[in-house]
C-alpha cells in the first residue's frame, strides 16, 4: 500500500507540474485498488464507515482519513483551503456543501466545467487555479442548508477545533448536529457570526453591480447595457432581525434561509424596473432584424395565427402582441413583470383599439380588441388571472440575452410552455442555436492603439488586452477580423428541451480560415480568442408559410445583441496543414503553430441570479499530432 501511495503521489506531482500529462490506465488502476486497499484496512480494524467522499464512494472511518484521501487522489485539500482562507464553522460547513453540490451536478469544484459524467469529472479533477475565487462561490448562504442528508461530515472537520474560532466562543458551544438537522428553521446564534454574514451580503451587493465590459473605438470600460442588471442589490435591513427583542443577553439571529429569496426577489425587482426605460424599448425596436424577424413569422404565417390564443412572455411595449393581433389572433395575453411597462402597454394597446379589459371578457361583452395586458411574473401568473392549462396555441417571447443566455429569461418561457402552450402548440421562436469561431488582432483594440495620431501608444492596447482576457466583452466583431472557420458549439429545441438543459458543456473544432492564409499558407496568423453569437429559428415546423431566422452573427448586419468576446491569456498562432513547424518549439508560437483548436466550453446560470459563468478550455494541435492545452480560463457575464 505504501508503494501504491508513493505511486499516486507521484503521479499527482507529475500531473500538476506538466498540464500535457495525461494519466495512462494503469495510473487510474493504482488509485483504485490504492482506495480499495485503504476501505479494506478500514474494514479489518473494525471503523464504522461513515464519513461519505466528497467526489466518490468510498467511505471512511474519521474525517481526517476522508480529508487525506480528497488531497491525494481528488485534489482537493481541505485543511489547506481552511488555513488560506481562514474559514471558520459556517466556512467550513458551506465549503463542504458547495462542493457536494458541485459533484452532484458532475461540476468541478474549482473551475466550474460541466462534465458529462461522474467519471469524466474525476478525470477533469485538478488543484485549485486560484483558492480566493472558492471563498467568492462559497459565500452563498444557501450553502448552510446540508446538500446531503444526514452528512456526518458537517459535524467533524477533524476535531471541533476550528482555526481561527475560540473554543470558548458560543459558536463551537451548541450542538452541531442540532445544527444541521434544524435548516428548515437555520438561525446563527452568534453577533460576530450575524454581522459577517451581514457584512457578506453586503460586499455581495457591491461585486454584483457591476456591468458588462464593452469596447468602442478601441476604448475599454465599464458601462450599463441596455439589457442588463442596473441595481442587483440586496436590502440588509430587512435581512437581520432579533429573535427576542426583549432579552439583552440573546443574541441576535439570521434567517439565512430568507437571505436568498429575498436577494433574488431583489435582483428580479431592479432587473424589471431596468426595462422601465423607453430607450432600452427603442433601441430593441429599432432593432430591424430582431424586429423584422418577429414581424414576418407572425404576420406571414396565417395558418399559425389565424383564431389563435396567443401568449407573450415579457411583452415589453406590447409589439409582438400587436403584430399578433393584427395577424388574426383571436386571444394575445401579454405578460409584463415591470409595472411602468404594463401600463404602457395597456395604453399602447387600447390607443390602437387592441386592448381587450378582463371585465369585458368575463362578461362577454362585445369588443373588438383581443389583447390582455396582465402585470406579472410569468411564474405568479396564475395569482393575477385564471388561464386554463394548456389552453394557448401560440407561445412567443424575444427571450435572448448577451451570448443567448444571459438574463435567464428562457427558465421563464419554458415554465410557461410546460404550464399554459397546448400539445403540439408553437413556440416562438423554436430553434437556438450558439456558435463559435476565434478572432485575430483586428478584432482587439491593438490596432487603434498602435497608431493614435502618430503616435505608438501599443503598451495601452496590450494592457487592454490583458484585462479583456478576465472579462467577457459585449462588442461588435467584424466577419473579416474571423481568423477560423465558424463551429456550432450546442443547440436548442424550445419545443423539448428540459430547463435544466440551459447549462451545458460542449466542444468545438476550430481551423484557421483558408482565406485568411490564402495569401501566403506558410505563414502563421494569431488568434487572439473566441467569439460566440446565435441564431433563432421560426422553422417550418411552425411557420409552414414563411420560416425565417434571426442571426446575430459577424456575418450578417449587426443587432443591439451584438457578440460576446472571450479573450485568450495569450495569443495562439494559427497555421494550415501545408505549414511545416519546428517541432522543439512550443505548439501555438510562431515557429510551431496549431493546425486546430479544440475547445471546451461551459455555459450555466451564476450563483448571482441571471448572470452566467462561462469556462473556456482551450487546447491546440500541432503539425506532428502533439497537442498543447492552456490553463482554463473563467468568465461571468453579469
Amino acid at each position: 500500500m505504501a508503494k501504491d501511495l508513493r505511486e499516486t503521489e507521484e503521479t499527482n506531482k507529475l500531473t500538476q507540474e506538466n498540464p500535457e500529462f495525461e494519466e495512462e490506465e494503469d495510473d487510474d488502476d493504482i488509485k483504485e485498488a490504492w482506495t480499495e486497499e485503504e476501505n479494506e484496512d478500514d474494514d479489518e480494524n473494525g471503523e464504522e464507515l461513515e464519513f461519505l467522499c466528497l467526489f466518490c464512494d468510498s467511505k471512511y472511518g474519521s474525517s481526517d482519513a476522508l480529508f487525506e484521501h480528497c488531497r491525494l487522489t481528488h485534489y482537493f485539500d481541505f485543511n489547506g483551503i481552511k488555513t488560506e482562507l481562514g474559514l471558520d464553522f459556517y466556512g467550513c460547513f458551506k465549503l463542504i456543501n458547495f462542493v457536494r453540490s458541485q459533484v452532484a451536478h458532475n461540476k468541478c469544484w474549482s473551475c466550474g466545467v460541466c462534465c458529462q459524467s461522474k467519471q469524466e469529472l474525476q478525470s477533469h479533477l485538478h488543484q485549485s487555479l486560484n483558492t480566493k475565487d472558492v471563498k467568492l462561490l462559497i459565500d452563498v448562504d444557501k450553502f448552510l442548508s446540508p446538500f446531503m442528508q444526514e452528512d456526518s461530515l458537517l459535524y467533524s472537520f477533524g476535531g471541533d477545533a476550528v482555526e481561527g474560532v475560540d473554543e470558548d466562543d458560543d459558536i463551537t458551544s451548541f450542538d452541531k448536529k442540532e445544527f444541521v438537522k434544524e435548516f428548515g428553521n437555520i438561525c446563527i446564534d452568534d453577533d460576530d457570526s450575524a454581522k459577517e454574514i451581514e457584512l457578506n451580503v453586503e460586499a455581495s451587493t457591491k461585486n454584483r453591480n457591476k456591468a458588462v465590459v464593452t469596447v468602442s473605438d478601441g476604448h475599454l470600460s465599464m458601462v450599463s447595457s441596455s439589457k442588463m442588471v442596473t441595481d442587483n442589490g440586496m436590502d440588509n435591513g430587512e435581512s437581520v432581525r432579533s429573535c427576542d427583542s426583549n432579552s439583552k443577553g440573546k443574541h441576535s439571529r439570521v434567517y439565512v434561509a430568507d437571505i436568498a429569496e429575498k436577494d433574488i426577489k431583489k435582483v428580479n425587482e431592479s432587473y424589471f424596473e431596468s426595462y422601465s426605460s423607453f430607450g432600452i424599448h427603442r433601441e430593441m425596436i429599432n432593432d430591424k432584424i430582431r424586429t423584422d424577424s418577429y414581424r414576418q413569422a407572425l404576420l406571414k404565417n396565417p395558418s399559425l395565427l389565424n383564431g389563435a390564443v396567443v401568449m407573450d412572455v415579457g411583452c415589453g411595449t406590447g409589439i409582438l402582441s400587436l403584430f399578433a393581433a393584427q395577424a388574426g389572433a383571436s386571444r394575445v395575453i401579454a405578460i409584463e413583470a415591470s409595472k411602468k411597462m404594463a401600463t404602457v402597454a395597456t395604453q399602447i394597446a387600447k390607443d390602437n383599439g387592441l386592448w381587450r379589459s378582463e371585465t369585458d371578457a368575463e362578461s362577454n361583452n362585445s369588443c373588438t380588441g383581443v389583447i390582455e395586458v396582465v402585470q406579472s411574473m410569468v411564474e405568479d401568473l396564475d395569482k393575477c388571472i385564471q388561464i386554463q392549462p394548456h389552453s394557448v396555441d401560440v407561445l412567443v417571447s424575444e427571450w435572448m440575452g448577451y451570448c443567448l443566455l444571459y438574463e435567464s429569461m428562457l427558465s421563464s418561457v419554458l415554465f410557461a410552455r410546460d404550464r399554459w402552450l397546448k400539445p403540439g402548440g408553437a413556440i416562438l421562436p423554436d430553434t437556438a442555436t450558439i456558435l463559435v469561431a476565434g478572432f485575430g488582432k483586428g478584432g482587439t483594440s491593438l490596432p487603434f492603439w498602435e497608431n493614435v495620431y502618430g503616435f505608438n501608444m501599443s503598451s495601452i492596447g496590450k494592457e487592454v488586452v490583458e484585462h479583456a482576457s478576465k472579462f467577457p466583452v459585449v462588442d461588435i466583431v467584424s466577419h473579416h477580423d474571423l481568423v477560423t472557420n465558424a463551429a456550432v458549439l450546442q443547440r436548442f429545441d424550445l419545443a423539448t428541451m428540459k430547463p435544466d438543459e440551459v447549462d451545458f458543456t460542449a466542444s468545438a473544432e476550430l481551423e484557421p480560415k483558408s482565406d485568411s492564409l490564402a495569401s501566403n499558407p506558410n505563414n502563421a496568423t494569431s488568434c487572439y480568442g473566441i467569439v460566440l453569437w446565435f441564431d433563432t429559428g421560426f422553422s417550418s415546423r411552425f411557420c409552414k408559410e414563411t420560416p425565417t431566422n434571426l442571426s446575430t452573427s459577424p456575418y450578417t448586419p449587426k443587432t443591439h445583441w451584438s457578440q460576446t468576446i472571450l479573450t485568450f491569456q495569450e495569443p495562439i498562432a494559427v497555421a494550415s496543414s501545408k505549414f511545416t513547424g519546428e517541432g522543439s518549439a512550443p505548439i501555438g508560437t510562431d515557429a510551431c503553430p496549431a493546425l486546430k483548436l479544440l475547445l471546451r466550453i461551459s455555459i450555466a446560470r451564476g450563483t448571482e441570479h441571471r448572470c452566467i459563468d462561462i469556462s473556456l478550455e482551450t487546447a491546440g494541435i500541432g503539425p506532428n499530432g502533439q497537442k498543447r492545452s492552456w490553463p482554463v480560463q473563467m468568465f461571468n457575464l453579469s
